[in-house]
């Protein structure tokens, strides 16, 4: 991993080999940096103060081996990323204004990507996690995950179970407490189906009544022109003398007759004029016909007009036009004929709750069966650990507990309270030594106690986590003596089957290690690339002395250093 302008950090490589690396260093030597470092290469949370000052960015950069066919690696192809040799790189960079950007692969990639892969790839144990444990939740959750199938199973199950009966749930509260809201509702609804059937319009009939309306309103202009225009082309009887259209064709008609054999082109005008009299005789009929039945009665235009006025009434409330008041109609008898049903969904829900309420308890009693099953291996596991640690007389405990719920669901004959995860209340007890009660761990423990159940729950869980790599941050602290023999033993152990990062300021711890890396400031407070470095033979005496007895130079210290780094190596 290479870092540049993080925090103290100038320009540094990180070389985490197989097995345990150790990091240590002054306190504020910048340790915490190689944890942040690591961080934002998972898709931590970027933060434009971990830039360094006068540095316009700061990038982290990683090189990561992976299994032929993880996972992790498939889903990193699928987003367009290249492997260099089974190896992924992946970079982080943020700038100074705090804007973030991440690439795998050589492929500019969101950063929720380096999370997803984060979980594949890497554990995070550290105090901030120990902070979490207390909180009874993250307890919850990691018994679950501790359990492995043995819960995730059963977990699902319920998960499913319940997602259906709060869906139901809220239908059902949907449906009671807004009862007055759809009684209104369908009062209105019944009020408007009602007045439109009252008037039972037709579709269509405003636009044939608007031109009923027009015409009768100017029926006795209508009837003049349709009179003048029949006098114009066949005649006025009153005035015989007169000239009209129909004549004047019918003598151009027969002018043309009398010569049409004498040149065919004449004789073809002679017969569209014969058609032009054909078509004046069949308009000047219709005029006439038109003229006859013309209705000019005041009676049926204001019937008419009635008639429109009540469809007006129907348009200003339910729709633009018929058409969309015939479709209201349409939607609200609907819409009325489910708020009518109500009822009787009312008592189908009800009864479709309970049944699922019921299912519900008995997939609940399993899981609680489940987490009793896998709280007792994994108490008896933490507590083992704890034996390695010092506190041979300690014993962890499980505590898990339901509520009384009178609308909750039925277990072993109680009615008890439930949610999303169950119906349990799981809580990590401690009795630190025999005739001591147990008691919750926050407050059944001493400082030094705690640290130590928390990782022993921590490696306990890293034993369990199918990840090929774990960093623990400083989860030692407040430990010292041979607890701290212990805590790098276990370390150790565990990097047998997979790489360990330990961020530690505990020599016991690091001699453990297989490779111990010092970070370390330059006269100017910078870590630059040289500040890094692989320790070995003389130089890993002389920080293990550093960190026995503050001197670096100290013959006791540095026997007592020998000795810690000869009994590491007869144990692996």
């Amino acid at each position: 991993m290479r870092i540049r302008s993080l925090g103290v950090i100038d320009d540094a490589v990180v070389e985490l080999s197989p097995g345990f690396t150790a990091v240590t260093g002054e306190t504020g030597a910048g340790k915490t940096m190689v944890v942040t470092s690591l961080g934002l290469l998972l898709g931590g949370r970027a933060d434009a103060a971990l830039v360094r000052i006068g540095a316009e960015k700061a990038v982290v950069e990683g090189r990561i081996t992976l299994a032929r066919g993880a996972s992790a690696a498939v889903r990193a192809e699928e987003a367009g990323a290249e492997l260099d040799d089974g190896a992924l790189l992946i970079s982080r960079t943020v700038s100074a204004e705090g804007r973030s950007r991440a690439h795998v692969g050589g492929r500019s990639v969101p950063v929720g990507m380096l999370a997803e892969l984060a979980d594949e790839l890497v554990a995070v144990h550290g105090q901030t996690d120990q902070q979490g444990l207390l909180k009874l939740s993250r307890q919850r959750q990691a018994l679950d995950r501790y359990a492995g199938d043995a819960v995730a199973v059963p977990l699902a199950k319920y998960a499913e179970a319940y997602r259906r009966v709060r869906a139901v749930a809220v239908e059902l509260a949907e449906i009671t407490t807004r009862a007055r809201e759809r009684a209104q509702e369908a009062d209105l609804l019944r009020y408007g189906l009602d007045e439109i059937a009252g008037v039972e319009p037709r579709a269509g009939e405003d636009v044939e009544l608007a031109e009923e309306a027009e015409r009768l309103g100017h029926a006795e202009a209508l009837a003049s022109a349709a009179t003048v225009a029949h006098a114009a082309l066949a005649g006025n009887p009153e005035d015989p003398e007169g000239v009209d259209a129909s004549t004047l064709v019918a003598g151009a008609h027969r002018a043309l007759e009398a010569v049409r054999s004498h040149d065919p082109a004449l004789a073809a005008l002679a017969g569209r004029i014969g058609e032009i009299g054909i078509l004046l005789g069949d308009v000047a009929g219709e005029l006439a016909g038109y003229a006859d039945d013309l209705d000019a009665d005041p009676l049926r235009l204001a019937a008419v007009e009635e008639r429109r006025a009540a469809l007006t009434g129907l348009t200003r409330k339910y729709g633009n036009d018929i058409a969309a008041v015939l479709d209201w109609a349409e939607q609200g008898a609907a819409r009325l004929t489910e708020l009518d049903g109500d009822d009787s969904r009312i008592d189908e829900l009800t009864a479709e709750r309970d049944a699922l309420r019921g299912e519900l308890g008995g997939l609940a009693q399993a899981l609680s069966e489940a987490r009793q099953e896998a709280a007792e291996r994994f108490a008896a596991a933490v507590t083992a650990e704890l034996a390695s640690l010092a506190m041979p007389h300690a014993r962890v405990s499980f505590a898990l507990r339901q509520t009384e719920d009178a609308e909750g669901v039925e277990i072993g004959g109680r009615t008890v309270a439930y949610g999303p995860s169950g119906v349990d209340e799981v809580e990590l007890l401690l009795a630190p030594h025999p005739g001591a009660p147990a008691r919750p761990i926050a407050k059944g423990a001493s400082g030094g106690e705690l640290s130590r159940v928390m990782l022993a729950v921590e490696v306990v869980f890293a034993g369990t986590d199918p990840v090929p790599t774990y960093l623990f941050d400083e989860v030692d602290a407040g430990v010292g003596g041979k607890a701290a023999v212990e805590i790098g033993r276990r370390l150790a152990r565990l990097a047998r089957s997979a790489q360990v990062v330990v961020v530690t300021h505990l020599p016991q711890v690091a001699a453990f290690a297989d490779r111990q890396l010092l970070v370390e400031k330059t006269n100017d407070g910078s870590v630059t690339r040289s500040g890094v470095k692989v320790l070995e033979g003389e130089d890993r005496i002389r920080e293990l002395s550093r960190m026995l007895a503050g001197q670096e130079d100290s013959q006791t210290a540095r026997a007592h250093a020998e000795e810690l780094l000869a009994a590491a190596r007869g144990e692996s």
